[in-house]
């Protein structure tokens, strides 16, 4: 049982570290939750998709890893260096801020329909979202071996807090999130967080 919360809890915040970052999907919802424009159908989509996509990453990789034991050092070399090379950007965010925070500017939706045609655009034509959810969350699943799924499922979690959060707490977050100092106190944790992962997915594998 406490592995398995420790699973789950690694899932979670590995997840949120991935998820909580300026980008165009996060400006889209935080837009419309401050409009209260469809906000649970676009927070549904965000985080049913991130789901699916995570699910894919934990039992497509975790099969190949299960298959191909030789795989595992491969997966854990490629996949450390990438959460090392988003280690080191997040630090140098924190370090040399920018000067941009998430808008809530721009055009309106119009309608629920194209609120959710651009809301699944902006996730399933997004490559990024194909390597954090897929590869880099599936192969640190991997890692977790019989537990993988209880990773995943954490992560999962982390998805739906965050978009749920972001969207019908746009109000209050949007305040904040607007500030480009606001994204230096969430660049560190998830900066350390980056390394620390990509330094023991290396040193494992």
């Amino acid at each position: 049982m406490t592995h398995a919360l420790t699973a789950a809890a690694a899932g979670f915040g590995t997840g949120l570290s991935l998820i909580v970052a300026i980008g165009a999907q996060n400006a889209f919802v935080l837009r419309q939750g401050v409009r209260r424009d469809a906000v649970l159908a676009v927070v549904g989509i965000c985080a049913l998709s991130d789901a699916v996509l995570i699910a894919l990453g934990v039992g497509g990789v975790g099969a190949v890893v299960v298959a191909w034991p030789r795989v595992v050092r491969a997966v854990g070399m490629v996949g450390g260096l990438f959460l090392l090379c988003y280690g080191v950007l997040a630090a140098r965010r924190v370090l040399r801020p920018g000067t941009a925070g998430l808008s809530t500017e721009g055009e309106a939706a119009g309608s629920r329909r194209r609120a959710v045609l651009t809301c699944l655009a902006m996730t399933w034509l997004n490559p990024h979202v194909y390597l954090d959810t897929v590869f880099l969350l599936g192969s640190l699943a991997a890692d977790r071996g019989t537990l993988r799924w209880t990773f995943g499922l954490g992560a999962a979690l982390a998805s739906l807090c965050w978009f749920a959060a972001l969207g019908f707490g746009a109000r209050l977050l949007g305040r904040f999130l607007t500030r480009p100092a606001a994204w230096r106190v969430l660049d560190g944790p998830v900066a350390v967080t980056m390394l620390v992962l990509g330094a023991t997915l290396m040193a494992g594998s």
